[in-house]
């Protein structure tokens, strides 16, 4: 997926540290000369803002990344014919892949959707449409990714946001800081959660004690399914362009395309 269009649907949440939290205000920088500085400025405040020690430790080492940088100012925004979008998407080979997947998990399925209203049918067409189920889920070290964008003045706000919630992903103990891997914009998982959304819509729906949406498909499944209906999911609700549940499906993405795209996808895993 993208990484411009899985930034765009979750630029408008709106992100709260903890309630006593100070401000995190360490001065942003266009290049790697003041990336150091940063870092021990953002530790400090983040230290304040309530992430322990421990998690702090995902820190050490980090560097700034040019190549980060250099994919940040490099993106693409293409309009193409919806024929033309899913062509590369909506394949056999994924068709014949989702529906493997919807055997294989059709009793975490049926729970999932018994709670939240999400069929599988569009769940398993997400996870195959955003990492090919789970094989291309990105291998970045996303601290490092992160660091440089919360430095970087472009976009520091937003991402300065994401990087506290990867602290926390730590701290609560989903993930360790060596699973910390993804895209290069520091999107995480199967279904590739910006951690700002992990945080919010993550849930242990396999009962282990962690939400883990790198390792554990049932609770990729269950959390994307928490997102969608956070997004307004109705039960039963058409999902197709104009249907009631086409709004969650643009909140998941907001790309029209990608939308209809699904909707196509979990047909054909219906058939």
């Amino acid at each position: 997926m993208n990484a411009f269009r899985k930034l765009g649907r979750v630029a408008g949440i709106a992100f709260t540290l903890l309630a006593a939290a100070p401000a995190i205000a360490a001065t942003c920088g266009n290049d790697a000369s003041g990336f150091e500085r940063w870092l021990g400025e953002f530790r400090r405040e983040a230290a304040g803002a309530g992430i322990s020690a421990s998690a702090l430790r995902a820190l050490d080492g980090v560097t700034y990344s040019t190549q980060v940088i250099g994919l940040d100012r490099n993106q693409k925004h293409f309009s193409v014919p919806f024929e033309q979008f899913v062509a590369n998407r909506v394949t056999k080979g994924r068709i014949a892949k989702g529906k493997q997947m919807l055997k294989q998990y059709a009793g975490p399925l049926a729970r999932i959707e018994q709670r939240f209203g999400v069929p599988g049918t569009i769940l398993v067409a997400i996870w195959g449409m955003e990492t090919d189920f789970g094989a291309n889920s990105g291998k970045m070290p996303v601290f490092r990714s992160l660091a440089t964008l919360a430095y970087d003045c472009r976009r520091t706000e937003f991402f300065t946001a994401q990087l506290l919630d990867a602290l926390r992903i730590v701290q609560r103990g989903d993930l360790s800081i060596g699973q910390m891997r993804g895209a290069w914009a520091g999107e995480l998982g199967q279904t590739q959660f910006m951690p700002s959304s992990y945080v919010k819509y993550a849930v242990d729906f396999s009962g282990d004690g962690h939400a883990d949406l790198i390792g554990n498909p049932v609770d990729v499944l269950a959390s994307t399914a928490n997102y969608l209906k956070a997004y307004g999911w109705q039960r039963g609700a058409d999902y197709h362009q104009g249907g009631g549940n086409f709004q969650a499906l643009l909140g998941w993405n907001k790309a029209v395309n990608n939308a209809r795209a699904i909707g196509l996808f979990a047909d054909k895993l219906a058939q």
